[in-house]
């Protein structure tokens, strides 16, 4: 049975060799592209599983890249960048990638990375239940979103982030329970993935994301949804 398909865009020659072989050493097909115009024909033509972006690109960096896919489709992508300074990690999150990866990195790391990403996006939600939570009506099983009857874009990290609140209103969740059940981290992870990914779905359900009512801070703990209905 065909393992996922990984779309790798580095326009490092050797580095894409390398992670490719590893990649597929772990079952997995991965196509090459070394530039942002390579990529969008690879997407267009064999719609990858997944896509590992490198921030330096020719031409369209990275961050353009992301937002672009951002626009028209969920796919979920792991970003690269050999910075580890906070400013590239948080636009690259805020571009909408749904985790990042530093160079250099260990392979092992990678795959791990990649395992948790594919498996969040492949999970089923919960049978046939719907919640409200001020205007949004979520859907689990069909993972939906809609806002006053309007259908809402979420990426599946969103998605995921959002539903694991709402399936618990009023608990307070730590930054380390939202990466342990989000992203699947069992270590201490960034809490950059976790505020970055709460202001972009902010951005998306809130009515002034500057005075959230949906997802709310619990100043010096974290963050929780309340009013939530079944």
């Amino acid at each position: 049975m065909a393992g996922p398909l990984v779309l790798l865009v580095d326009d490092d020659t050797r580095l894409r060799e390398i992670v490719s072989m590893a990649l597929e050493g772990e079952g997995y097909r991965v196509r090459g592209a070394g530039s942002a115009e390579e990529a969008v024909a690879v997407l267009e033509r064999d719609d990858p599983d997944l896509m590992i972006l490198d921030v330096m690109l020719p031409g369209k960096d990275g961050f353009e890249l992301c937002r672009d896919i951002r626009t028209r489709s969920p796919l979920p992508i792991l970003m690269l960048t050999a910075k580890t300074d906070t400013v590239d990690v948080v636009v690259g999150l805020e571009s909408g990638a749904d985790d990042y990866v530093t160079k250099p990195f260990v392979t092992k790391e990678l795959v791990a990375r990649i395992r948790a990403l594919l498996r969040r996006s492949r999970e089923g939600a919960e049978p046939k239940r719907r919640l409200s939570a001020g205007p949004l009506e979520i859907v689990p099983d069909a993972a939906t979103v809609t806002k006053r009857g309007e259908p809402l874009h979420l990426t599946k990290t969103e998605f995921k982030l959002l539903l694991t609140m709402a399936l618990r209103p009023n608990q307070v969740f730590t930054r380390e329970i939202l990466l342990q059940q989000v992203w699947e981290y069992d270590y201490f992870g960034d809490s950059r993935l976790v505020d970055v990914h709460i202001r972009r779905l902010r951005g998306k359900i809130e009515d002034d994301p500057r005075d959230p009512r949906i997802v709310q801070t619990v100043r010096g703990i974290g963050y929780k949804i309340a009013g939530v209905a079944t």
